[in-house]
């Protein structure tokens, strides 16, 4: 920048062109995530999911500008959706388990899928801007919903971390499948260790900071927090997208009941 100031992430994110929500804040991001995930709980026929989460990924030019983290994304999605539907199988006592499977495997997707992409543009200091300004949210409540956004993008390298330590000392692990989801296990709780030792360091420097008195409540914010027009256009999609399986709920028992 001119004045020697280096951009924010919101303007580096911003720079040139893109997918739609690249130019979009966060409280469009977060909006639209939990509208998809709450719209999703009106399916109740394969179908009414299939048609959701086909709008769905016809709606990915507006969210996808990096392929790679699209299939990384998606990945655990799949495998989940997958366990599900089989489990259903495996396990269900409906008159029609495939049928039942294929359902609960399209609502996870449907529920999930919108969230997990949106969330990979969310910058946790740009989120605490638009929360404390455009929402009004008092300072204490912004601050730990920054610090809670901002571990999600540690955890990949704590995990990364104590997997390298465990290995060094002789605990990596071993060939067998068993083998290797007990190492899975001890690093997971690792991992949840490691978290809680963060969450009580961030908690005294909350309080250090002021955040556990009443001057929280008189913060003031460095940053502005625009509404941009492409906000507008996200939010708009995102209801559509959100009530869709609400209406073709709707119409798939309007079609039934005009036939009946």
């Amino acid at each position: 920048m001119d004045d020697g100031v280096p951009p924010t992430a919101a303007q580096r994110r911003s720079a040139g062109p893109g997918p739609l929500v690249r130019h979009c804040g966060p409280l469009p991001l977060l909006a639209v995530g939990v509208l998809c995930a709450v719209g999703a709980f009106a399916v109740q026929e394969w179908w009414q999911a299939a048609g959701a989460l086909a709008v769905q990924l016809l709606c990915l030019p507006l969210v996808v500008g990096d392929r790679r983290a699209f299939l990384v994304r998606s990945l655990p999605l799949l495998v989940a959706a997958v366990s599900v539907g089989w489990s259903t199988v495996v396990a269900g006592s409906s008159p029609e388990p495939l049928w039942t499977a294929l359902t609960a495997s399209l609502r996870l997707l449907v529920l999930v899928l919108p969230g997990a992409l949106l969330l990979g543009w969310i910058d946790p200091a740009e989120a605490g801007d638009h929360l404390a300004q455009r929402l009004r949210l008092p300072g204490r409540v912004v601050v730990a919903v920054v610090t809670a956004l901002g571990q999600l993008d540690t955890l990949a390298a704590s995990w990364a971390q104590i997997a390298a330590a465990r290995r060094v000392r002789g605990f990596g692990p071993g060939r067998g499948p068993l083998s290797r989801l007990r190492w899975s296990a001890s690093t997971a709780f690792g991992l949840l260790v490691d978290a809680v030792r963060r969450a009580g360091r961030t908690s005294v420097a909350m309080d250090a900071r002021g955040f556990a008195g009443d001057t929280a409540l008189r913060r003031s914010w460095a940053l502005p927090a625009p509404w941009r027009r492409a906000d507008t256009v996200l939010l708009l999609v995102g209801v559509v997208v959100a009530a869709l399986p609400l209406v073709l709920r709707l119409a798939g028992g309007a079609f039934v009941a005009s036939v009946g």
